[in-house]
């Protein structure tokens, strides 16, 4: 495998979004989102907990709204109290400590990573909304707007079939976006720019990992090649 033993991901909050322009003065959507500093609570190995991991936290609160267990977890890594706690499965857990301090640091410009957050609860809404249905017709007589209509699948089959579209909550879904390319790290701030948009609204927790699809470091290499139209043309010209 390609992946890196390095580190498998980090915890942050999403700050917000913007844009930046290149040269040419062409914009690019951005989102900024703030990496660590996390710290690690437990280091798992496979002799000891059947696997190897870590588990670490990130955002700190207040003691007093601790509970005593969780106490004693951060006393004992050296750590203040913190609010968030994730686990990432690891090759080698070896190089990791108890206590030990994670930030922006692990990432470069031009990385790929997937980022992990809840997307936007948006309620009860209905099918048209929820699942894009295209509705009926607009007309003042229809009398079937944005209604569910009808929803058996037959008179064979005489019930409902499972998974049928139908409205309801909809968001606040675990969801994943692979392949977002690193633009920027700003190692002092902990500030990681990252391309395009991702789930979840400002200050909400987000997980931040290497790409499983593509190497650490992976660069899109564009190769423009002439077409043989153009190169005959050129051809019969001279």
């Amino acid at each position: 495998m390609w992946r890196l033993n390095k580190m498998v991901g980090i915890l942050g909050k999403k700050l917000g979004m913007g844009q930046i322009f290149n040269e040419a003065g062409r914009h690019t959507p951005v989102t900024l989102i703030e990496t660590g500093p996390c710290y690690v609570l437990q280091v798992k190995t496979k002799e000891k907990d059947g696997y190897t991991a870590i588990q670490i936290g990130f955002s700190e609160k207040k003691k007093k709204s601790t509970s005593r267990p969780q106490a004693v977890r951060f006393d004992k890594a050296g750590v203040k109290p913190l609010r968030y706690i994730r686990e990432f499965r690891i090759n080698d857990a070896s190089q990791f400590t108890l206590g030990q301090k994670l930030q922006a640091d692990i990432f470069n410009k031009g990385d790929f990573v997937d980022v992990i957050g809840t997307s936007m609860g948006k309620g009860f809404q209905g099918g048209v909304r929820r699942w894009g249905w295209s509705g009926g017709d607009q007309g003042h007589g229809s009398m079937f707007h944005r209604a569910v209509g009808s929803i058996q699948s037959g008179a064979r089959l005489g019930r409902i079939t499972k998974g049928h579209h139908m409205p309801g909550h909809m968001g606040a879904d675990r969801v994943t976006i692979q392949n977002l390319e690193v633009l920027d790290v700003d190692k002092e701030k902990n500030l990681v720019v990252i391309k395009g948009c991702v789930p979840g609204s400002k200050n909400s927790l987000l997980i931040v990992r290497e790409s499983k699809k593509r190497p650490k470091g992976f660069i899109k290499q564009k190769v423009v090649q002439a077409s043989p139209k153009k190169a005959k043309s050129g051809a019969q010209k001279k």
